[in-house]
């Protein structure tokens, strides 16, 4: 799942669109039990590379279906542990990391790249 959702990611950033939780796990052809929870173990984990590698979040993407186009609170908590959030105006974060993200992606891919 992880190559299949990495350029799902990159190509949500690069059209600068967002996904729900739910769509973007049909689009991963997930199913069965616990789906949005293996979604979200995988986002966390690319989340765990971007901060490593101190790129832009790819799940910051993800919009929470009752969150006005935010992602889910599990989002700024692992943002939170990984020292890339410390509290300030949501909306703002999420723009701002967007914003980076779609111009990070657009960057890679105009060098020959494909995502992060």
């Amino acid at each position: 799942m992880n190559d299949a959702l990495s350029l799902r990611l990159a190509d949500l950033a690069a059209g600068g669109k967002t996904i729900t939780y739910g769509q973007l796990a049909r689009d991963l052809g997930l199913t069965g039990p616990a789906t949005i929870a293996r979604l979200t173990a995988a986002l966390e984990a690319t989340m765990e590379e971007d901060a490593a590698q101190n790129h832009p979040f790819r799940a910051v993407v993800l919009s929470g279906r009752l969150a006005k186009d935010l992602p889910t609170q599990g989002f700024f908590d692992k943002a939170t542990s990984l020292g890339r959030y410390q509290s300030q105006d949501p909306t703002d974060y999420v723009a701002t990391e967007r914003a980076a993200l779609t111009h990070f992606i657009c960057a890679q891919i105009s060098h020959g790249g494909v995502g992060v």
